[in-house]
Order: C-alpha cells, then structure tokens, then sequence
C-alpha cells in the first residue's frame, strides 16, 4: 500500500522518469570541477536566480553554513529569526563550526524581520562587541511567502547598513508560484540564496548556493573542509535538472491540495486550523482532542502524520508531489469518520 505521507515535502520519491533521466548523464570528478552535469546544473540555476555563480551541496544545511562562512570572519555575528532554520534547526553550525555568533529575533506573523528590530541589534563598531556583518532570512517561513515590496526595502536596509544578506530559500520556488513572479524576483534583493532541490521539486538529494563568483568561491573552499566534496556527482545534479525543468509550475497543485485540505479540516469541530496562514504547501492544525489515537488510527490505514504537536500545540501537514487531490480527498474522508465514530480517548 502507498502511503499517503503528510510529514514533510522532504518525503518525496524520485519518479521513473527522473531516475531514468539521472541514468542518461555524462559525468566526471565534481571535485576537479570536471563534472559537466554539476556545471550545467550550477549554471541552470544560477541563470534562472540571474546570479552569478552557483554551487552544489549535500544539503541545504550546509549550502546555509557554508554561505554564512563565506560572508563572515570568526567573532562575526549574523542576524537570524528566533526560530529559522539556520538558527534553530541546523546544529548550531555557524556558531560551532564557524565561530559566528548568531543574534536571534523574533519573526512577525508574516514571517518578516521588522527592520527597526534589525536596526536596534547591530552592534556598535566596539572592541567590546561581535562584529554584525549579515542578517539571514527565510522564504518561505512556516509556508507563509515574505511579501516583495518587504524585500525590496529589506534590501535598500542592507546596502545602507553595510551588511550582505542571505536568503534560506529551501521553499523559494514555492514563493515564487505563489508570488506569480519569476524566482529573480526574489534572488535579486540578497547576495546569497540557498535553494534546496529534495523537498518540493523531488529529487532525492541535493542544495545549491548562489551568490557572486568571488562568495562562491569563498564557499566552494568551506564546502570541501566540511566535506562536501562529492565525486561523480553529475547523477544527483541530474535529477536536480529534471526536477528544474518539470516540477516548478506544478507546485501550484500542492497549495491548491493543502488549501482545499485546510478548507475540509475547519469543518471538524475537534480541529482548529490557521486557514489564513496556508499560502503554499503548508497548514498548521490544532486537534483538540485525540490526536495518538488519531495519528494511530489514520496510520493503520496508510495515512502519515506528525509523531506530536509543536510546542505550541500545533501539527504541521505539508501536501507535496506524491500527495495527489484524491490522495487529499481521502483523508478528509478518514479523518471525519474517525471522530463521527467518537472512537479517541474520552469521548463520549
């Protein structure tokens, strides 16, 4: 049985297309820079955030770290939302590994940085003090796409502050459908742009940084000290290219399904959702009562969910490319017979 997984867009399996795809490529040492399917992948990439450079990692928690190092010195400091990824859910990486103090702030319910906020944590030029050289944000944050009117302001900050920007754009394409834009109309407001490939685009591995060919070159040299290097490489880049070309415009069927999902789900008493927070691939859901005999229940029956809520009691469901409007339409279904049958703990 093909399990309906709801857990994450990092779930997702190569097609038989892709894996043919990945088998048709010419490929050589990536770390000699001889690999001509790394190259066009880079180059592909590059092009469509009209940036200069591009390099491909491992994942995008090192394509975020070894962007960050390649901004900043030791004794440097980035600023950071309060839960982004780069600061909360990749190791402490820049701060272990690179001696790079993070300074986190909260993030607005948009997702944004206010820039005031920003303003008032750069340190003063002192001995004293971290020296404030970069501020990282993050797009999509939680599902929710920053504004572009936000980001070009966020830009002209920047430049006028004297400090380079980076962008964890693991979901930027997901933005960019949402946006209707092209995704240099995200890239064009930061200097560094992470852009993960295994999460909504498909292929089953693989991040790349984009930036000017001097950051690039700066992170290929931090790339191979975290060991990063990767040999005949071209097969991963290659579903990347596949995934480049023929699964963009095909997120618009993943916010669609986690929209229509949403819409379904506020029609249960038992589950409180932030219908107004799902822009893209992502809702965040509140089940009042019974949500282990649920989860277990919907299991049973080939349906994935998370193990538990959040912290702040929330269930994170994210729809993705193996997750079809019928594959939708069942759960819902399930889920609404599982609390007309009253079967979880205390009900009546």
């Amino acid at each position: 049985m093909s399990m309906i997984d709801l857990r994450s867009d990092t779930v997702t399996r190569p097609s038989n297309e892709m894996l043919e795809f990945m088998t048709q490529v010419a490929v050589g040492d990536d770390v000699f820079g001889e690999d001509p399917t790394v190259i066009r992948l880079e180059s592909l990439i590059a092009d469509m955030c009209a940036m200069d450079a591009a390099v491909f990692t491992p994942s995008g928690t090192q394509s975020n770290l070894i962007g960050i190092m390649a901004h900043c010195q030791r004794g440097d400091e980035y600023i950071v939302g309060q839960t982004a990824h780069t600061y909360m859910w990749e190791g402490g990486g820049a701060a272990v590994l690179g001696s790079i103090q993070p300074q986190p702030l909260d993030f607005e319910n948009d997702g944004t940085l206010d820039l005031n906020k920003i303003d008032l944590a750069i340190k003063p030029i002192d001995d004293h003090h971290a020296r404030t050289k970069l501020v990282c944000l993050e797009n999509t944050t939680s599902g929710k796409v920053l504004p572009l009117d936000y980001l070009e302001n966020f830009s002209k900050f920047c430049k006028e502050k004297g400090l380079a920007s980076h962008l964890d754009g693991a979901r930027v394409f997901n933005a960019a459908i949402q946006n209707e834009s092209g995704i240099d109309e995200i890239c064009k407001h930061f200097d560094s742009v992470s852009i993960c490939l295994s999460k909504g685009l498909g292929a089953p591995v693989g991040s790349i940084l984009c930036g000017s060919r001097e950051l690039i070159r700066e992170a290929r040299h931090w790339r191979k000290m975290l060991g990063g290097g990767m040999r005949q490489a071209g097969y991963l880049a290659a579903a990347g290219i596949y995934a480049l070309h023929n699964n963009i415009e095909r997120l618009a069927e993943d916010h669609r399904n986690a929209k229509y999902l949403a819409t379904e789900l506020t029609k249960i008493d038992e589950i409180d959702v932030d219908i107004s927070s799902v822009q893209t691939n992502m809702l965040f859901i509140t089940v009042k009562n019974g949500y282990n005999e649920l989860r277990n229940t919907l299991f049973n029956k080939g349906i994935v969910l998370p193990k538990s809520p959040n912290k702040n009691g929330k269930i994170r469901l994210v729809t993705h490319l193996d997750i079809t409007a019928s594959n939708v339409n069942r759960v819902v279904q399930e889920v609404k017979q599982f609390y007309s049958m009253k079967v979880y703990a205390g009900a009546e």
